[in-house]
């Protein structure tokens, strides 16, 4: 009679284990293919309001900005199905809650260095355009070179100069700097 008790608790303990990590893997499966139907339906969704062209129109980017977004939420997902599949087995320690924190503080960094440059040439570019001192067909003198403004956006100031070179300039260097208005070539 002790050999079938030892036996059925062995058993139990085993089963519960399998059923542990069944769940587990299970949830991980079901997130995973959440978050590739979530991305697939958010990269849809912002292509059809097209994302991408109206950042270009507004600022002058071209950028990717619906794959990243789209991307950002389908590893978000992935990431929380993880989570919760290490709560299921039973590892929900601070290490969970100190992974967590690194991985926000990570994407923070990331945020941060991404639109460091791009906020103060946004601003420059409002206020350059607001103030509607130069415009596209402008002859232009900025730090010794001489120019015409063929392309006037949000971020960025592109001069030909007289060989025909296309200089790119921040607006943000133009706002810092002295620029000199031209008649002619």
């Amino acid at each position: 009679m002790a050999d079938t008790d030892w036996i059925a608790t062995l058993q139990n303990v085993v089963s519960e284990i399998i059923n542990k990590y069944f769940v587990a893997i299970l949830i991980v499966l079901i997130g995973f293919v959440i978050g590739k139907i979530a991305g697939r339906f958010l990269l849809k969704a912002l292509k059809e309001i097209q994302l991408n062209k109206i950042v270009k129109d507004i600022s002058g980017i071209r950028s990717s900005l619906e794959g990243i977004i789209s991307h950002f939420v389908e590893y978000f997902i992935y990431f929380v199905s993880i989570v919760m599949a290490l709560r299921h087995i039973g590892i929900y320690t601070d290490i969970l809650n100190i992974l967590s924190a690194v991985v926000i503080i990570l994407i923070g960094i990331f945020i941060i260095l991404s639109v460091k440059d791009f906020i103060p040439n946004i601003i420059s570019g409002i206020v350059m355009h607001q103030k509607s001192d130069i415009k596209e067909g402008d002859i232009i003198e900025y730090n010794k070179i001489r120019g015409k403004i063929i392309d006037f956006s949000l971020l960025e100031t592109k001069l030909e100069t007289k060989t025909g070179d296309i200089i790119i300039i921040p607006n943000s260097n133009l706002t810092k700097n002295e620029i000199i208005k031209r008649k002619k070539f």
